[in-house]
This record gives C-alpha cells, sequence and structure tokens, in this order.
C-alpha cells in the first residue's frame, strides 16, 4: 500500500510530462505492476511509468501522437520479449558505464528544463520537444509567470528535500502533494490543476486497443522502439540487481525481459506509456517488508482504486506540484557525481560520457544511444589493439626464449635455424591481427617454419582466423611449415570449427612451447617440402 501511495503522484507526473493524461500514467501503473509481478523474474520487482522515458515518449507524441507512441511502445515490447526469449538478459547489462551516465544524466537534464514552464506556471501548450526551442519559448512567455504556481512549486520541492529528517517511514511525495493540493482546493487559489488542463479524470481502466498500424509507420518507429526497450531492459535489469542485494534473492533477467515486454504490450491496450522496472518503488517495497510478487500486486490495486474512487479528487493536485515531484525524480537519477568522476578519468571514457550526453540534450535520445554505443565499441577495439602484442624472435636472437616452461635447472631453449617464432599477447582480433601482419612484413626471407605461440590468447575473432589461414596456405606454396602451440580452449574450438585445426594436423599443434621446438627441429632436418 506504502509502494501505490508512491506510485499515484509519480505516474501522475509522469504522464503530464510525457504530454499524456494524468489517467494514462495511473493505467500504465496498474498493467504494468500486475504483468511484470505475475509473470517477472524477481519478488519484489515493481514496474511502472519512469522518469527514463519521459522525454523519448513526448517527442514521439508530438511528431506521431498517441496511437504512435501507442505502437512504439508495442513495439518495444515485441522487442524485450524477443530478448529475453534469445537470452539476452546478461548481454544487455554490459552497456559500457560511460554511455549509461551520459544518457540517464542527459534525460535528467531534459526533464529539468522541460518542467521550467510547469514550475513557473508559463501554461506554455504544444511545447516543442527539443531543449533549445523549449528553453526559446519560455523566454516568450517570461511575462507570464504565476506566483502562485511557482509558490507551490517551490513548497513541493522543499517538502520532499526535508521530509526525510521527518520521517522515513511516510512517503515523501504523498505529504508533499497533499499539503500542496489542500490550500489550493480550499481557497480556490488561481493555479493550474489536473482539472483545468485534462477536465474530468475519467474513473477505471480507459481501453484503447489495438493502434493503427501500417509498414511505414513501423520503419519509422523502429529505433525510437528499439531505444525503448533498451531503456526499459537497463534500467529493470539494473533495478531487479539492486532488489537481490536488498532482499538476498536472485532475479533470472531473462524472464524479466519478457515479463517488461509482455507488461509494455499490454500497458498500450489499456492507453498507457513506456514502463519500466522503477527503482525508487522497487527499494521501498523491499524496505518495507516486500519479498512476494503480492506486494507489487496490492501496489497496483492501490492505484486502480485511486482510479476508481478518488479520481474526482485528484483533478484538483495543481500541476505544478507534479513538475515539483519530477524535477526532484531528476535529479536524483542525474547521476552527479558520477559524471564528474567520469570526467576527470580516461580521456576516452570522457569523449564517450560527453557525447553521448550532448546528443541527448541537444539533438534525440535515439541518436545520443546509438552514437554513444559505436563509440564505446570502436574506443574498445582500440584498447583491445594496445594491449595486445606480438613478439618475433629468430633464430640469431635464442635469448628472447627465455626459460623453459618445465624447470630452470634444463638447458636454455635454442630456435633451430630456419625457424621463427611469433608470439601473441591479448585477444587476437583484427586489431592484433594488423600487427601481426606487419611484423611478417618486416621478414625480409621466409622460415622454413613458423610457430605461433597463444598461450597468453584467451580469444580469437574470424580476422584472426584469416590471418593464420593466410599463414598456412603460405607455408602450404612456398614449402614450409607451421606450427601452433599452447591454443586455450575458445581458439582451440574455433580452429576446429572452422577447419583450419584439422588442415594444420594434430602433429603440429602442441602444447607447449618445448614440443613446438622439438617438431621444428624435425621439420627444418627435413627436404624442402610442405608438411601440409
Amino acid at each position: 500500500m506504502i509502494v501505490g501511495v508512491i506510485a499515484v503522484p509519480l505516474s501522475i507526473a509522469v504522464a503530464v510530462a510525457s504530454g499524456v493524461t494524468p489517467q494514462q500514467g495511473l493505467a500504465t501503473a496498474v498493467v504494468a505492476g500486475v504483468v511484470v509481478a505475475v509473470f517477472g523474474g524477481g519478488p519484489v520487482q515493481v514496474s511502472g511509468p519512469t522518469g527514463t522515458f519521459v522525454v523519448l515518449a513526448y517527442a514521439i507524441g508530438v511528431r506521431y501522437g498517441y496511437a504512435g507512441l501507442a505502437l512504439a511502445t508495442m513495439m518495444a515490447g515485441v522487442m524485450l520479449a524477443i530478448m529475453g526469449l534469445a537470452r539476452f538478459g546478461r548481454v544487455i547489462q554490459y552497456v559500457p558505464y560511460p554511455v549509461v551516465i551520459g544518457f540517464s544524466s542527459g534525460i535528467a537534464t531534459v526533464i529539468l528544463v522541460s518542467q521550467v514552464g510547469d514550475l513557473l506556471g508559463l501554461s506554455i501548450t504544444g511545447a516543442p520537444p527539443d531543449v533549445v526551442a523549449r528553453v526559446g519559448s519560455y523566454i516568450g512567455a517570461i511575462d507570464r509567470i504565476s506566483a502562485i504556481d511557482a509558490i507551490i512549486a517551490a513548497a513541493t520541492i522543499g517538502i520532499l528535500a526535508g521530509w526525510k529528517y521527518i520521517s522515513q517511514r511516510v512517503p515523501a511525495p504523498l505529504v508533499a502533494i497533499v499539503a500542496v493540493t489542500l490550500p489550493v482546493a480550499l481557497f480556490d487559489l488561481p493555479a493550474v490543476t489536473i482539472y483545468s488542463r485534462f477536465g474530468d479524470m475519467p474513473r477505471g481502466l480507459p481501453w484503447y486497443g489495438f493502434p493503427p498500424v501500417s509498414w511505414e509507420l513501423i520503419r519509422e518507429l523502429f529505433i525510437p522502439a528499439f531505444t525503448i526497450a533498451l531503456l526499459c531492459g537497463i534500467e529493470s535489469l539494473f533495478t531487479a540487481v539492486v532488489a537481490d542485494g536488498m532482499v538476498g534473492d536472485r532475479h533470472d533477467p531473462n524472464t524479466e525481459l519478457i515479463a517488461e515486454g509482455a507488461a509494455n504490450f499490454a500497458s498500450a491496450l489499456f492507453g498507457g506509456i513506456p514502463a519500466s522496472g522503477a527503482i525508487a518503488r522497487t527499494a521501498t517495497n523491499a524496505k518495507n517488508g516486500g519479498r512476494t510478487p503480492v506486494a507489487a500486486i496490492a501496489n497496483a490495486l492501490v492505484v486502480f482504486l485511486t482510479i476508481s474512487v478518488l479520481a474526482p479528487l485528484a483533478g484538483y493536485i495543481p500541476i505544478a506540484a507534479l513538475a515539483g515531484v519530477l524535477t526532484v525524480v531528476a535529479y536524483n537519477m542525474a547521476e552527479w557525481r558520477s559524471f564528474a568522476a567520469l570526467a576527470k578519468g580516461p580521456k576516452s571514457d570522457m569523449i564517450v560520457l560527453l557525447s553521448t550526453f550532448s546528443l541527448t540534450v541537444l539533438v534525440d535520445l535515439s541518436v545520443a544511444i546509438q552514437v554513444g554505443m559505436v563509440l564505446a565499441a570502436f574506443l574498445f577495439m582500440r584498447r583491445m589493439s594496445i594491449v595486445a602484442q606480438v613478439t618475433v624472435t629468430r633464430a640469431d636472437d635464442e635469448s628472447a626464449l627465455g626459460e623453459n616452461e618445465s624447470t630452470r635447472d634444463e638447458p636454455r631453449r635454442v630456435l633451430p635455424k630456419g625457424v621463427e617464432l611469433y608470439q601473441i599477447d591479448g585477444p587476437f582480433f583484427f586489431g592484433a591481427a594488423e600487427k601481426f601482419r606487419n611484423a611478417m612484413l618486416l621478414i625480409e626471407r621466409r622460415p622454413r617454419v613458423r610457430i605461433v605461440r597463444m598461450r597468453n590468447v584467451g580469444a580469437i575473432d574470424a580476422t584472426g582466423l584469416r590471418l593464420l589461414e593466410d599463414l598456412v596456405s603460405d607455408s602450404d606454396r612456398h614449402g614450409g611449415h607451421f606450427i601452433l602451440c599452447g591454443l586455450q580452449a575458445q581458439p582451440e574450438r574455433a580452429l576446429t570449427k572452422s577447419g583450419l585445426r584439422d588442415r594444420i594436423g594434430a602433429e603440429n599443434i602442441t602444447a607447449t612451447l618445448d614440443d613446438a621446438l622439438a617438431r621444428a627441429a624435425e621439420l627444418s632436418a627435413r627436404p624442402g617440402e610442405s608438411s601440409h
């Protein structure tokens, strides 16, 4: 019941900021709350509308209307279910941290800017979704500031910030909303309210049904829908991990993704908006003793009773109070400390962070995620190519071979004449493959035997395999020999699946360098035919 009491003002605030009616936000809390409680991957997860989707939902609604937003929400639901069925639950958690912080801080900034009009009672209808144009509309309406609305917003923020020092049990959003709504209702203060903006709130759950669908619209909404799905997956799984630590349980990430997908699809059928695991409501549930899905179902029932019984009273809630609630939510999700810490960290992380943040604020959240992920991937590949090293040892540089692997008492290794040793350290993917290729270009004459030592190679990709295949082919053409030693599990599997292991021959794949040197000595003593 406590979680339900918190969910009511938050759901209304998120709905209003997303450009839909308060009833649609409450319907989302009911439908998503029940679906995830029944089918979710954790016992205490509470789902509903969250501030994460405000920017995206508003932008989609402005461009395509609610029909477009409903279709994008359904498409995101299908994508989430596919991710869960494909067992992507663990993979989605590997979104780079600078990307997550960048768009979290960016979303929070856009939300804060978007609430300025309601905080000051400017009552700008049809405000543009982009930040720069919205700030311009505020400047143009600066002479219409409402003192009453500004005082209500300030009072709401003040109560939300200070209530934790008075009580931890009674939800601060409820106290703040009631405290500022009562004077407005009793003294008929000239504040903008839910009733004055939206009219009477209908009772009960609305039924919207399936939105109009066309192939062209699906194509246009694919990227926004994927962004919704990605954000939902990240936020829901992060919330589930936090809940695990609070209740000593372990959630199933794939089941959670499927449940969130079903929740978003069902939410749109009832006129709802995108939903995900809500960190504040889930944490409150766990703190107050929730340990089974019954608590999350009870939360949805409380919200449903609000729609069914208390809808007329909700009309008195000032819009400025809801803006105050969402302002505090945005401040809490901004991750300012993490942002500042990353900005002082490695330059590559700072580039990803600032790019994602700037694009989220100034361009579009979908573009920000795409660019952030691509940048992070390129920088990761660059780091891996730096880490990967290729060392070439020739017969006239035997000291580089070091001591024997078995014991230091045995003689030092000797590299037979006409034999060269290539040692790869780090993942053997296309970055390291390029280093390998450059190292071979420095060789004036082809060696009689090439030994490639891979004991420090934990992974190999298609480019690495292709380079090894080229080396084998080169040996075949010029009567040389090729030996691999020290294969780890993943590279050995990759070579076996590609057929390259059979082509090299089991006798030319050794466990240790000593075995490889013995094989090389045997091959170099033979006449000039190839062993392949």
